[in-house]
């Protein structure tokens, strides 16, 4: 992990104010008290049932069984599923998991990408959990939710048909910690048909509460290698997918690649075979069905490498996992995925300090709604934040990094039911200015043209853009595509010049 305080930061800033809403003091998700709801179960020897989750027809959701598999689905708690239940069995692995009936193959990527950094996932998944004398039917799960850390309490009834869970379950049939942290995130989603299709981007974002960056790898930036390699170095999780095909059926294609799937990136490794490879190493969430072309597990290519080479990476194995050319990974995948809690890696000065600040912030139709800037007589009624950068700070100012400054833009929800989330299209423009005073007006726009602004507005839960500013004043406008689109925001900013916002 980085060191506190050099890194760090994003953590602390994106924790909550006040301490409340912090990974050691979370809200109480539904106003559900872990501990409370313990004591009361101890005390009174009774299993815990989830009323704001019950388990019925209405948590597993909409469209994802058959009303005739609806018919056989039967709610077991771990202890009448297996005789002996163990909450973790012999530490953590991406291994230990494979995906069910529901199409969350992002989820379960992202949970792979998290079972490599331990003290996050301690975070997420409180270890300390037993199927002991204490056993209550009752567990708890953190999540970063839209700037804060929310504790999600769930009971540990299953679905399962025919004695067998039926959705994510583990390889170890006494393991349970990936069906019930899947249950507590289908909680936060509204149900488990709420978890159908998404992107590794927003559970590595609420397992974390880092910033999330989006490459596009069929236009890669020409450094793409060292990137990736100083985002693993940073402790930042990294997911990836591949293209949908013609219909929303994950089609298995001849070369082994799944479409329109999430995968996980594991690893990364430079070889020699005459030259210099670079070769990324993948995870499937199925746990089996891998790529098969080149320096894939069967591939020839491998003979021609070391022999240390060959051991450390080679595992023939169906196991989900395997190794590919980075030419081939940006040529098959579509984007990458990195979810960072150091910002550092993007032009690795990792010696320089970060100041980050967090702002809330709402459109609303009629009057801070103007939508983005073509809409010349309503954009100026946006939100507006003046920010005055000033010199490097710390050690950074010896060095001479690339960027200076990372801006994130986030959109809140308005309903609980993930499905039923409409994403505006979102982006933001900064502006430099001489000398201005209160809102600025329409007729500052119609003279300033914007130094930096996000190249489209995407319908997506978060945008970004990592840029370098000169030392001055700016004013940083967030936006919807379309004027009088009503919802709440997150504005976080990051530089690693002393900065002052208002």
């Amino acid at each position: 992990m980085p060191s506190p305080g050099v890194c760090m930061n994003i953590i602390n800033a994106r924790n909550g104010k006040n301490g409340y809403g912090t990974i050691s003091n979370p809200v109480s998700f539904l106003n559900q008290d872990y501990q409370q709801l313990k004591q009361y179960c101890l005390s009174r020897r009774v299993r815990f049932i989830d009323e704001t989750f019950p388990p019925d027809r209405n948590t597993i959701g909409q469209g994802l069984l058959k009303p005739s598999d609806l018919d056989r689905v039967k709610w077991l708690r771990p202890t009448k599923i297996v005789s002996d239940p163990s909450f973790i069995v012999d530490g953590v692995s991406r291994f230990d998991f494979g995906q069910g009936l529901v199409g969350n193959c992002w989820f379960l990527a992202s949970i792979g990408a998290l079972t490599f950094q331990d003290n996050i996932l301690k975070q997420v998944v409180p270890p300390e959990q037993k199927f002991d004398a204490d056993y209550s039917g009752l567990f708890h799960f953190r999540f970063w939710r839209f700037g804060k850390w929310v504790d999600v309490v769930i009971d540990d009834k299953l679905p399962t048909v025919d004695g067998r869970p039926i959705f994510v379950s583990s390889k170890e049939p006494t393991e349970f910690w990936p069906a019930l942290l899947e249950k507590a995130y289908a909680k936060v989603c509204g149900s488990y048909a709420d978890m159908n299709a998404g992107t590794p981007a927003e559970a590595l974002v609420d397992f974390t509460g880092g910033v999330h960056m989006c490459i596009n790898l069929s236009d890669p930036p020409p450094n793409l290698w060292e990137l990736m390699f100083r985002a693993g170095q940073s402790s930042s999780l990294m997911g990836c997918g591949t293209p949908n095909g013609a219909t929303s059926e994950n089609t298995v294609q001849p070369n082994g690649l799944v479409k329109g799937h999430a995968y996980t990136v594991t690893g990364l490794k430079q070889v020699n075979n005459w030259q210099l490879i670079h070769v990324v190493r993948l995870w499937n969430p199925w746990g089996h069905k891998e790529w098969n072309g080149d320096w894939s597990d069967k591939s020839s290519l491998w003979q021609t490498v070391s022999q240390e080479d060959r051991e450390e990476c080679l595992s023939v194995g169906d196991d989900g996992e395997f190794w590919m050319s980075l030419e081939d990974f940006c040529k098959f995948y579509n984007d990458l995925d990195i979810c960072c809690l150091c910002p550092d890696f993007l032009d690795g000065s990792s010696s320089c300090h970060w100041k980050t600040s967090i702002y809330d912030g709402r459109w609303v139709a009629g009057t801070t709604a103007g939508g983005q800037m073509t809409h010349t007589e309503t954009f100026w009624t946006n939100p507006q934040y003046r920010i005055r950068i000033g010199k490097l700070l710390g050690e950074c100012s010896q060095q001479q990094g690339d960027k200076n400054l990372l801006v994130s833009l986030m959109q809140m929800p308005d309903k609980r039911n993930r499905r039923l989330v409409q994403n505006f299209n979102i982006g933001f423009m900064i502006f430099e200015y001489k000398a201005e005073t209160g809102k600025f007006p329409a007729s500052f726009f119609s003279r300033n043209r914007p130094v930096v602004k996000t190249n489209i507005f995407l319908d997506a839960r978060e945008v970004m853009k990592f840029v370098m500013l000169e030392p001055g004043e700016y004013l940083i406008v967030p936006s919807t595509f379309n004027p009088n689109e009503t919802t709440s925001f997150i504005l976080t900013i990051l530089s690693k010049a002393e900065t002052h916002v208002q």
